[in-house]
């Protein structure tokens, strides 16, 4: 089914704020499902909410075990309703880079690998989980980091799938999209909800 992101944007205000003031929505899925594009749309149909990425967590020696730092950095300030504020970790240097706000407002979009864990669903207004197939997942990583990253991606996907076999995300989220979706539709202003 083709729904807007207008629609979809107004779904999010009129729910509960549940992190303190705020409502936070995660955007799921395994790396290379569309999350970034589909939470991009989302944070701009939501007036140009704030976008936060877990991939500015993570690193390729901990693809999962950051959470700590974005709790306290992030999550825990707004459920106060203070400001987050956070380092973004920079994948090329292996090292953390520049500090980001994050405003108390009325939307907070989170995108990215485990970012609707189960350690977080309480404090959720929404979790969307993005639903594409392994190979184009795949093929998507490799377009972008080049062929020289399979050993990388096949090591990310396996804890991956150890990840979301225990949390059991995509069981959980509100809204499931389609992230290869073959009814048309225009992506930059709707997207297909598989349910």
């Amino acid at each position: 089914m083709v729904e807007d992101f207008s629609a979809l944007a107004a779904r999010v205000l009129s729910g509960p704020a549940r992190c303190g003031p705020v409502r936070l929505v995660a955007v799921d899925g395994p790396g290379g499902a569309g999350k970034s594009t589909f939470a991009g749309r989302l944070a701009s149909a939501l007036g140009g909410a704030p976008l936060v990425h877990t991939d500015d967590f993570a690193s390729a020696e901990d693809p999962l075990g950051w959470w700590d730092r974005f709790e306290a950095q992030v999550l825990a300030p707004l459920g106060n309703g203070r400001p987050g504020r956070f380092q973004r970790h920079d994948w090329e240097r292996g090292e953390l880079a520049e500090w980001h706000d994050v405003p108390v407002v009325p939307c907070v979009v989170v995108e990215g690998v485990s970012s609707a864990r189960r350690v977080v669903a309480g404090r959720l207004t929404l979790a969307i989980w993005i639903e594409t197939g392994r190979d184009e997942r795949l093929r998507r990583g490799l377009d972008r980091d080049g062929p020289e990253a399979l050993g990388f991606w096949r090591s990310w996907m396996a804890a991956e799938d150890r990840h979301y076999a225990a949390d059991r995300t995509a069981e959980r989220a509100g809204l499931v999209v389609d992230g290869l979706p073959a009814l048309p539709h225009d992506p930059g202003r709707s997207y297909v909800r598989l349910r």
